[in-house]
């Protein structure tokens, strides 16, 4: 894949790529598009086991271009509701690893949001400054309280100023800030920690950590048990319990 997005994969971690460095990886129809398009192919692809999530340039992406070609009316969840995009809830239970290296605006924030692990450059700026031009932020204001806390989204979602690296790893949005030039190398150790694990039980406890806040109790329980049998029924499985009991370290195969 080429042109706005770059898809690269290297054994099992796949890196995407905002690619458009002279627009500082404003978002436009084509990027949206593409953006999109990545994360169907990340999720089908069996032989990629973690993501990591990255801006080409000075920029991860300075949100929305509302310079350029508006996106796709199918992704605006106005005429034809959609989960087209990780933003908006495509699901991916893959690890996905953000690694923020300079501007993190508007929708790009919200796929941040989106993200299992972030850690961001020292010189990345996180905000939404929609309310600053007169419009709301929306899947970024459904996603926020649950990741930063109430107080901290409000301060990102209605004074829309931009906060910088230290603040961010303050509220809780980035576990990490890390020396500019030390960023990828940080995002593809902590890929390669994620590929030492059992890539179907990641994806399976993933899944039971999402939906488990979605449901009572009990009901989350007997869900994340089901998911315990289907995932106890893989090679995978038989292999991590070979693997211990020989004290060698497993082969995984996804299977």
């Amino acid at each position: 894949m080429a042109g706005t997005v770059l898809y690269e994969r290297d054994g099992h971690i796949a890196t995407i790529t905002y690619n458009r460095p002279e627009a500082m990886n404003a978002i436009d129809a084509e990027l949206r598009m593409d953006l999109d398009a990545a994360w169907v192919r990340f999720r089908d692809d069996e032989e990629a086991w973690v993501a990591i999530v990255t801006g080409a340039g000075r920029a991860f992406s300075a949100g929305a271009d509302l310079r350029g070609s508006a996106p796709p009316r199918g992704a605006t969840h106005w005429e034809t509701p959609s989960l087209t995009s990780l933003e908006n809830g495509i699901e991916i239970w893959k690890p996905i690893i953000a690694a923020v290296n300079g501007y993190c605006l508007g929708f790009a924030c919200t796929l941040v949001a989106a993200c299992d692990f972030v850690i961001a450059s020292e010189r990345a700026e996180f905000g939404f400054p929609e309310v600053r031009i007169g419009v709301p932020t929306i899947q970024g204001a459904v996603r926020m309280p649950q990741k930063v806390g109430w107080q901290n989204a409000m301060e990102l979602l209605l004074i829309g100023e931009r906060v910088g690296a230290a603040r961010a790893k303050e509220m809780g949005l980035c576990s990490k800030v890390v020396p500019h030039e030390q960023l990828m190398p940080e995002a593809r150790a902590l890929a390669e920690r994620l590929c030492k694990s059992a890539p179907l039980a990641v994806r399976a406890t993933k899944e039971v950590a999402w939906r488990g806040q979605q449901m009572p109790w009990v009901e989350a329980i007997r869900f994340g048990e089901t998911m315990r049998r289907v995932a106890g029924a893989t090679e995978d499985a038989r292999e991590g319990m070979a693997a211990a009991r020989e004290k060698r370290d497993p082969a995984w195969q996804s299977r």
